[in-house]
């Protein structure tokens, strides 16, 4: 299963560069960057021309080890330690950046002391690994998600859980993406606009009518007369960091769509691979979450301003839905279902 046929995020041929598609340009250009820098890594994380979760770390990973191989002769370790410090900073919530950094220092703490040659080398292969590891998630992801989903059914998301929010096979969209290759008929896909990024109209909508399915977009607030007129069976989203107790932060506007999902008795699955899941925090409100530029809400997708100067922005770039509301979380191992700190401890995490 390779539902778009394309890298979201890899490593170029010859190992020297970084390789992203600028999400920022999409739906009107698919443009690749090659990036070199730990500093041009961390602008395409902090300015999502890298996003997701997993893709966010898979690039971190790369980074890490790319600041390695460009390193001055002698200085292989110092500059990796300087690059996965910085790349930290790039955005607090998705906790895969700090999972797959901790990867990065690890093997590098096996590997320190040995020839630069062989350090470079191995962390290569663990920043590899990182990536195979998710794509390998990604399709156990959709392997379980995929006995939820039903022929004829109406699949409503938020923001974009698909390929291009991973290293390719997608993580809240992964169950779809595998009822498709299992040849499920007549899913519908609906897609929040997802305000204020319109990741939902520029990217999840992308590849739904890239893949020929039936794809609607809607406006965030208009997903309540959706679910209302009984058009909506189920709702799957990603997830940037589960807490221990199941509370899950996702893209600002998850939990309102849980809210109603519960009024609507509508099933409410988080989907995302299980290094999501932070066990050091026992809930949701310790999760940290990011605020973002006024500009994304007043100016950036108009050509000219549309709020009065002066005026303050609210502008959080992911809530945290509550666990009490979530019907199931869906991980490479299974789908967890509540009380989730139980369920994630028998999978041993």
């Amino acid at each position: 299963m390779d539902p778009l046929k394309i890298n979201t995020v890899k490593l170029s041929e010859d190992g020297s560069a970084l390789v992203i598609i600028d999400q920022t340009l999409l739906p009107g250009e698919l443009k690749y960057l090659s990036l070199t820098k730990t500093e041009e890594v961390w602008e395409a994380i902090r300015a999502l021309r890298v996003r997701g979760a997993p893709a966010i770390g898979v690039a971190a990973g790369f980074g890490a080890y790319l600041a390695a191989k460009h390193a001055p002769a002698g200085q292989a370790e110092r500059s990796f330690y300087a690059a996965c410090d910085y790349l930290a900073t790039s955005r607090p919530t998705a906790v895969n950046l700090f999972y797959a950094l901790e990867r990065m220092r690890a093997a590098m703490g096996r590997l320190s002391g040995g020839p630069e040659g062989e350090i470079v080398a191995g962390l290569r292969a663990e920043a590899q690994a990182i990536m195979d590891d998710d794509l390998e998630m990604s399709r156990r992801m959709g392997e379980h998600g995929m006995a939820l989903i039903k022929p004829g059914m109406g699949i409503l998301t938020h923001c974009n859980a698909g390929a291009l929010a991973t290293s390719g096979l997608g993580c809240g969209l992964a169950p779809v993406y595998a009822a498709l290759d299992a040849g499920v008929e007549g899913l519908r896909l609906y897609c929040d606009e997802t305000r204020p990024l319109l990741q939902g109209a520029r990217l999840t909508a992308f590849e739904g009518v890239t893949l020929g399915l039936e794809t609607t977009l809607l406006c965030d607030d208009m997903a309540s007369a959706l679910m209302r007129e009984g058009k909506v069976d189920i709702i799957i989203v990603g997830c940037d960091r589960v807490a221990a107790n199941g509370d899950t932060a996702n893209k600002i506007g998850t939990s309102g769509v849980a809210i109603m999902a519960r009024h609507y008795g509508v099933p409410f699955y988080v989907c995302g691979p299980s290094s999501s899941i932070d066990m050091s925090l026992p809930c949701g409100a310790q999760i940290p979450i990011e605020h973002r530029a006024a500009e994304e809400v007043t100016e950036l997708w108009y050509a000219r301003r549309m709020a009065p100067e002066g005026v303050k922005v609210y502008n959080p770039a992911f809530d945290v839905t509550d666990a009490e509301l979530i019907s199931g979380i869906i991980t490479e191992y299974g789908i967890a279902r509540a009380p989730y700190e139980e369920a994630f401890r028998r999978w041993g995490l």
